[in-house]
């Protein structure tokens, strides 16, 4: 951290405390591509603030805070700080039923990534992912510890993405990579593969034209004897699995698939807050209050209620002495969102219930109940927690920072299977066992 992000996050502290996590579609939302079953690395620094400038505005929110009511501010030279949250216990105390802790390698050695639940006891894994070495796919018995090899993941020259959006249905396997063949344009290879294993071949060549405008592809999905999938920046098309040419699905021009064969729009406060159902031709529009920032299901919307406070920047050090601006442009104020309440409801507003202030809202809720929530542990330190809005039940996922102050923690996927390592274990939950 630099000098003037140092001051401004101690400027800011009171305000960023009140918000301690971007709501989705904030301008002040850090912006990582989640890939399906991917785990993501994020920098929890324990002893200060994250601070953003982007477009000439400066933001700062804090990366911790608590789980109660948001705590009286402190003042921009210090004050006290907020005392450390009650941590609720372990994982495999609270629901013992819904989690596998499996070696973090197989075992020939092989570091994997889980990509998803095939069903109750077989998870399927892929190799070779972060060593840049040939890939393949496994499954992986949860039960007996028993890895099997589905396929090797053709490798391609002028491959730009690895593997990705891994997805399954109907006993088959799916994934996309990027290519771009000698004098061609690029496109997003799908392949497919029985999930009970043989030979990958190709269903179809999706262009990308201008990965800019476009954005790749995402939301890979089998359905029937199709598979659909969306652009990141709109469009949602389909494909039979036998092969062929990617085809529009009629009225989703500008959506993404959230869960098929919903789908809907990304618009930056209210994502998902209109539906259509593209077999049925059903819509359903959620309620959103003016004030409101929200992310939506096919059942539940979670989200906040915000006001923006604008607050002066002061550029000096510790002594006093004025910091040259590091960039070309530097603000004298900054805009801080200010959460009034966190909850999550149901789309037509109805049975709300109040949300932990620090629940990470731009991931959604895995099956619409279960939230990822940062406490404040001692010495200000993260403790990435999981919430149930339909018991009131939380759980330490035993996730902590490391020597550098970093951790690497769960993906934000809205399915039933959570995964992450912690040293030489990986942890394997079903959320769909908990009751």
């Amino acid at each position: 951290m630099t000098d003037l992000e140092d001051k401004l996050s101690r400027a800011l502290s009171g305000a960023a405390h009140r918000a301690p996590q971007a709501p989705a579609g904030l301008v002040t939302t850090v912006k990582t591509r989640h890939r399906r079953r991917r785990a993501r690395t994020a920098a929890v620094r324990a002893a200060a603030a994250v601070v953003l400038v982007a477009g000439g505005t400066g933001t700062a929110v804090s990366a911790l805070g608590t789980a109660a009511e948001p705590p009286p501010a402190a003042s921009a030279t210090g004050g006290a700080e907020p005392p450390a949250d009650r941590i609720p216990p372990p994982v495999e105390k609270v629901w013992p039923q819904a989690v596998h802790k499996i070696p973090a390698k197989l075992p020939d050695g092989r570091a994997y990534e889980p990509q998803l639940l095939l069903d109750d006891r077989t998870l399927l894994v892929m190799t070779g992912v972060t060593d840049g070495k040939r890939q393949f796919l496994w499954t992986y018995d949860l039960v007996t510890g028993q890895p099997r090899q589905i396929a090797e993941i053709p490798p391609t020259k002028g491959s730009a993405i690895f593997a990705d959006d891994v997805a399954a249905g109907g006993g088959n396997i799916v994934w996309w990579a990027s290519y771009k063949e000698p004098g061609g344009a690029r496109v997003a290879r799908i392949w497919t593969v029985p999930a009970a294993g043989g030979r990958p071949r190709p269903v179809t060549d999706v262009p990308l034209g201008n990965v800019m405008k476009q954005g790749h592809i995402n939301g890979l999905t089998v359905t029937g004897a199709d598979v659909a999938f969306a652009y990141e920046k709109g469009g949602v098309y389909r494909v039979p699995l036998s092969g062929g040419t990617p085809q529009p699905v009629q009225g989703a021009e500008r959506h993404q698939i959230l869960r098929w064969p919903w789908v809907g729009v990304h618009r930056k406060k209210a994502v998902f807050r209109e539906l259509l159902n593209v077999e049925t031709g059903e819509r359903r529009d959620a309620v959103v209050k003016a004030d409101e920032e929200v992310r939506c299901d096919v059942d539940r919307c979670a989200g906040v209620a915000v006001r923006y406070e604008t607050v002066k920047v002061e550029r000096r050090d510790r002594s006093g002495k004025e910091i040259k601006c590091p960039t070309r442009r530097c603000p004298d104020t900054a805009q801080i969102p200010v959460v009034l309440r966190s909850f999550v409801r149901d789309r037509d507003g109805s049975h709300e219930r109040r949300l932990p202030t620090t629940f990470r809202p731009g991931d959604g809720a895995r099956l619409e109940r279960f939230f990822s929530v940062t406490l404040r542990g001692p010495a200000r330190q993260g403790v990435p927690t999981l919430y149930d809005a339909d018991t009131g039940r939380s759980a330490d996922l035993g996730i902590r920072p490391d020597a550098k102050g970093s951790m690497a923690l769960p993906d934000g996927g809205l399915d039933r299977l959570m995964t992450y390592q912690i040293k030489d274990e990986m942890y394997v939950l079903d959320l769909a066992t908990i009751k």
